[in-house]
């Protein structure tokens, strides 16, 4: 499974839909307004569920839309089609999900390309280096959820115009039918017997777990959270060795046998690894000490979002208990994980089944993944085309 991919393919989509929404966009969004009306337009400047004058009225308002444009989610990342489906068993909104396997860029290009139609995203879920851009653009409503508190302060934007929302560690899956010699560092890959049997999860230029695994690949290999280069290098050197495959792995290039080693979130390794039971493979899960590097994907509303009401009752229904725990149910690390471990609230069996981890994790700041995408953008071709 592969939500971070990119290409012109996604782009594609968004033009299309563009196309297809140019006739109807004034209607939609009429409509959209009207379904609201006054309450859609205090809920667009809405920076909190009190400023509508509460929760409850902030699900009436939402109820009113009786939609959420979501993109980019599919449901087999991070749990997301269970989060989807409780949240509408519970409030009676549909949910849009656009190009379910577009990347983080991908879903700041709808945000531009279809601003002021009823189908243009409402909410979404990117990685930081895009939050940060997109904040910078003022693609982002500030917004702060009722447990904002429970967010620690490195891990939120202090307007609210993003948030953490559930992260985890870059691992090492492999398919233990196939890969015979178990890697267990990412040095360790620099092995001929892996052969045309290693990936990324997309393409690190767009893809923030692809670009995530650069920056691991630097911490083992001499490289820093303030230098990727030596991330750059290494995969260059797999490349022209033959072992590095530019696929971008999902399930079905598993279940295929083309990618049999992958570098992934831990989360998504260990949640792919039950549904591949189910088809006969043996998927193995390994995180890695010699680049133990960590990230958080983001939440964040979108400025000219056609439903700000429902975008701002899904945050606050992803930020509750039960959604964090929805969560922790699909092997992430929910942000407010120490909150829910204090209070009492986290799942116990979900929790017990995270992957293992050993040594201290390195997280990168804002301008580090910033520096670090520059580098990765300019030079990740060449190194390793």
């Amino acid at each position: 499974m592969n939500r971070r991919l990119t290409g012109i393919a996604a782009t594609a989509v968004v033009l299309a839909l563009s196309a297809t929404a140019c006739s109807s966009s004034k209607s939609s969004g009429a409509k959209g307004a009207a379904a609201g009306g006054a309450g859609a337009k205090g809920a667009a400047t809405a920076t909190s569920a009190a400023d509508l004058g509460g929760m409850d009225a902030l699900v009436a308002a939402a109820k009113k839309e009786g939609t959420l444009n979501a993109i980019a989610l599919p449901k087999t990342w991070a749990n997301y089609g269970a989060l989807m489906d409780a949240f509408t068993a519970k409030y009676g909104i549909k949910i849009n999900d656009a190009n379910p396997d577009g990347s983080s860029q991908d879903e700041l290009n709808a945000i531009k390309q279809l601003a002021g139609r009823g189908n243009a995203p409402d909410v979404v879920d990117v990685g930081q280096a895009a939050a940060t851009s997109g904040a910078a653009a003022g693609q982002f409503a500030p917004y702060k959820v009722a447990t904002w508190s429970q967010i620690a302060d490195a891990q939120k934007d202090s307007q609210g115009l993003w948030y953490n929302d559930y992260g985890g560690y870059i691992s090492i899956g492999y398919d233990a039918g196939k890969v015979k010699t178990p890697p267990t560092t990412l040095k360790s890959l620099d092995n001929p017997v892996y052969k045309s049997q290693v990936a990324l999860n997309g393409d690190p230029t767009k893809a923030n777990a692809a670009l995530s695994g650069v920056f691991a690949a630097a911490l083992a290999n001499g490289g820093s959270l303030d230098n990727v280069q030596p991330g750059i290098d290494f995969f260059a050197k797999l490349k022209s060795e033959g072992i590095f495959i530019p696929v971008a792995a999902t399930q079905a290039t598993i279940q295929s046998g083309t990618t049999p080693i992958t570098i992934d979130w831990d989360y998504l390794q260990a949640s792919a690894a039950t549904d591949l039971k189910a088809k006969g493979i043996d998927w193995k899960v390994v995180v890695p000490s010699d680049g133990l590097f960590g990230g958080f994907y983001n939440q964040a509303i979108s400025a000219t979002a056609p439903h700000p009401a429902a975008a701002r009752l899904w945050e606050e229904f992803l930020y509750s208990a039960e959604g964090q725990n929805l969560w922790l149910k699909g092997m992430a690390r929910p942000a407010e994980l120490p909150a829910l471990q204090q209070a009492g609230t986290a799942d116990a069996t979900a929790l017990a089944a995270l992957p293992p981890v050993t040594g201290t994790p390195q997280f990168a700041t804002q301008d580090q993944v910033t520096a670090g995408s520059k580098l990765v953008v300019t030079g990740w071709a060449k190194a390793t085309g």
